[in-house]
């Protein structure tokens, strides 16, 4: 096996035509993992979170930190991980086969509780993350991380047999002629394979739209003001998801700058949802505490492993 260096993990996040298969993600993920050892890294338990760990890298890469890992779903051994990932693509066989009947399966409920679908997610897309954390330019990074994620979601939807792809749609603004919106639509997605090819037709009737984001912070208004205006512009309720990977930073706490703050506003999700209009599901890969267990918050935001494995075909039959 080759001994991949951080530049060449690095050289490989850049490339633009790199990661068409969900096999990409994972083997990516299994070369920084068992580059860490060589790297030897300062791995840093934050002071206030003790589940969420950072890695240090040496003077060579500048002393740069990485995001914050939750080590509850953070796979650190490259051979586990190979493994969990050779079950995720049979999960997604079956998944593709049997859609959501698979949950009959007592299996399938165990698999669910131990959480080993968000673990291989969130493992191959945080090793993409701390590749990325490395690099010279952290905006290049930033926007490069959220790209490869939507991809990532994608692929995986892809993988179940639902045809999903990104667009992008003009549509005119009622009562004033010659003027346009433009909207890019990170997914849309339909089991009855009616996606439009031309990016200037609407959405369909069995259509959904999907938002994919790293994280809700400085997001989370445009997802509640994307589904009124698109309901609104074409005159009909537009089914609108988002899809979160998580929702925590580094910040300082105390003497420390390794404290994890969380960037979801409860407050604001719950006002949109309220006073604007209800978004057709919620999931995240890592969800905060509070989504788990806030009467109000539960109603409204799921576990991403539910996602796939029964709700996106729920949405998908309407």
């Amino acid at each position: 096996m080759k001994k991949y260096t951080l530049e060449d993990l690095q050289e490989s996040v850049k490339d633009k035509i790199a990661f068409k298969t969900i096999d990409d993600y994972a083997k990516l993920a299994i070369a920084f993992l068992n580059l860490i050892p060589r790297l030897q890294p300062t791995r840093i338990v934050s002071p206030n979170i003790k589940s969420y760990i950072f890695f240090q890298y040496g003077a060579k890469h500048s002393h740069r930190i990485s995001r914050p890992l939750n080590t509850n779903l953070f796979i650190e051994d490259p051979h586990q991980l190979g493994k969990y990932f050779e079950r995720f693509l049979s999960i997604l066989d079956d998944v593709r086969r049997l859609q959501s009947t698979v949950l009959a399966k007592k299996s399938y409920r165990s698999l669910l509780d131990s959480q080993e679908i968000n673990k291989v997610i969130y493992t191959v897309q945080q090793s993409i993350g701390c590749v990325t954390d490395s690099f010279d330019n952290p905006n290049t990074a930033r926007k490069r991380v959220g790209q490869l994620f939507e991809n990532l979601i994608k692929l995986i939807i892809q993988q179940v047999g639902i045809v999903c792809e990104p667009r992008t749609i003009t549509i005119p603004i009622p009562g004033n002629k010659g003027y346009e919106m433009s909207y890019e639509l990170d997914l849309v997605f339909s089991k009855n394979k009616a996606i439009i090819a031309s990016e200037t037709k609407y959405i369909h009737d069995s259509e959904i739209v999907g938002s994919v984001k790293t994280t809700s912070k400085d997001r989370i208004d445009k997802i509640f003001l994307d589904k009124y205006l698109l309901t609104k512009l074409l005159g009909r309720d537009i089914p609108v998801i988002a899809i979160f990977l998580h929702d925590v930073q580094r910040a300082t706490k105390g003497d420390s700058i390794f404290g994890i703050n969380s960037t979801f506003k409860s407050n604001h999700f719950l006002g949109y949802t309220v006073a604007l209009n209800k978004l057709d599901g919620v999931y995240y890969v890592d969800p905060r505490p509070e989504m788990v267990t806030n009467e109000r918050l539960k109603e409204h935001i799921k576990d991403f492993q539910k996602f796939i494995v029964k709700e996106l075909w729920e949405l998908s039959e309407r």
